[in-house]
């Protein structure tokens, strides 16, 4: 199999390292120079865009998740047959897709025909993510979708969990997205208005992904474009 790698966090973040270090076999990375988190599905089309090839099929490019999916199917690895995106620092449960560059180039990847998994890890703040754990787990969860049938017009949203210290391992969970949003408020400052919300306190639907991987456990929703 060929595998394309890309993230929202930037082409030298530790998720993206992470995973390149697990995938074996022919991969393309592929992914922003610069961080894009929150970008959500933006694309670049009102400018061209920059590709830095950094040698070993590795491009750093001057542009969005959903930038480095076309860039891989229409150009620079057409014949790929999955993309992989992440491991994201952070989560992306439920709506959170929406908002996620990671999603974003997964689903993007899809719409071009590509078999394609998104991969976050969730973050109890103020701890700190663990890499080799990640990586661990993460391993455990591709060789699972990776053999299993995926539906065409769909894609894999993987949320890991943030285990304790002496965690080792964890189940996996096919479950649900969650549709409730995040609770949040704005705090203002004469006419700046700053974004408030606590991620660890948002709705736990039972069952649902947020719920799942809240409980410490790999949560895996399948999602239709």
């Amino acid at each position: 199999m060929k595998f394309v790698i890309t993230n929202d966090d930037g082409i030298e973040a530790n998720g993206i390292k992470a995973l390149a270090n697990i995938v074996e076999g022919d991969k393309y990375i592929i992914a922003p120079n610069q961080e894009y988190s929150g970008c959500g599905h933006q694309i670049t089309t009102r400018r061209g865009i920059s590709v830095e090839d950094r040698g070993n099929q590795s491009y750093s490019v001057d542009g969005t998740p959903a930038d480095c999916s076309r860039l891989a199917a229409q150009a620079l690895a057409p014949n790929a047959d999955w993309l992989l995106s992440g491991i994201n620092a952070g989560g992306n449960l439920g709506v959170d897709m929406y908002l996620s560059g990671t999603v974003a180039a997964v689903r993007e990847a899809t719409i071009s025909g590509l078999k394609a998994i998104a991969l976050s890890h969730y973050i109890k703040t103020p701890q700190k993510i663990d890499w080799v754990l990640a990586s661990k787990l993460t391993k455990k969860v591709l060789d699972l979708l990776l053999t299993k049938d995926l539906p065409k017009g769909h894609f894999w949203n993987v949320n890991l969990p943030h285990l304790s210290p002496y965690q080792t391992d964890t189940e996996i969970v096919f479950c649900q997205p969650s549709t409730d949003p995040l609770p949040l408020t704005f705090k203002t400052e004469k006419d700046l208005y700053f974004y408030q919300g606590n991620y660890s306190q948002r709705k736990r639907a039972k069952d649902s992904d947020i719920d799942v991987c809240f409980s410490g456990k790999i949560a895996v929703s399948l999602v239709k474009i």
